[in-house]
């Protein structure tokens, strides 16, 4: 099993903490985890996220689309997931 960096961990523990109908950018999520100029390793991080825990639908880009999405949860879109939580686009 490979040990995940510190960085990672750091990324997981906030976007953990997103609360139901609520969002963070990518660029957000690298800033609160002490990196503000790591958005794209957010995104990769949240690509390879296999912890259904971390609710990686809730990370966005900062434009406000919605960005990829790893489908963890079946077929269920990232779209419809934050629709359901009450997030508006």
């Amino acid at each position: 099993m490979v040990k995940k960096n510190m960085f990672a961990l750091k990324v997981l523990a906030v976007v953990k903490k997103i609360k139901k109908g609520k969002t963070l950018s990518y660029k957000e999520v690298a800033a609160r985890a002490g990196h503000p100029g790591a958005a794209r390793a957010v995104g990769a991080i949240m690509r390879s996220n296999k912890d259904t825990s971390v609710p990686c639908h809730r990370v966005i880009r900062s434009d406000g689309t919605l960005g990829g999405y790893n489908g963890l949860r079946g077929m269920k879109s990232k779209l419809s997931l934050l629709h359901r939580e009450g997030v508006k686009f």
